[in-house]
């Protein structure tokens, strides 16, 4: 339960930052920090980043932290794809090869505990 948790904390801060992302391109878009649906997908991705950080916190309570935090490397995986989909963002074979090693990484790190 405690992984499925860290998890959704994860795939939280992914989207997050996407949405983010988003507010941001709505308010250069608009031309204003103050375009109305920018702030409402800013304050989402506040709303999203305060619950996962609560959760997170949960997680800690349950977990080392040496075994939780490698988890968070999954956002650097997840943000890009995201950001494929909702940008039309692309991206190299770099990013492939990075992607395979942090997974490699995060096997790594957490097989051993």
């Amino acid at each position: 339960m405690t992984y499925l948790v860290a998890l959704l904390c994860v795939i939280g801060i992914a989207t997050g930052q996407i949405l983010f992302k988003l507010s941001a391109t709505i308010m250069h878009k608009m031309g204003s920090i103050y375009a109305p649906r920018g702030l409402v997908i800013l304050f989402l991705a506040l709303l999203l980043y305060g619950v996962t950080t609560l959760a997170w916190v949960w997680v800690l309570q349950k977990m080392a932290l040496g075994k939780a935090y490698p988890l968070m490397a999954l956002a650097f995986i997840l943000v890009p794809i995201g950001s494929y989909f909702v940008f039309g963002e692309r991206f190299h074979i770099q990013y492939v090869i990075g992607v395979v090693m942090i997974i490699f990484g995060i096997y790594l790190v957490l097989s051993r505990q």
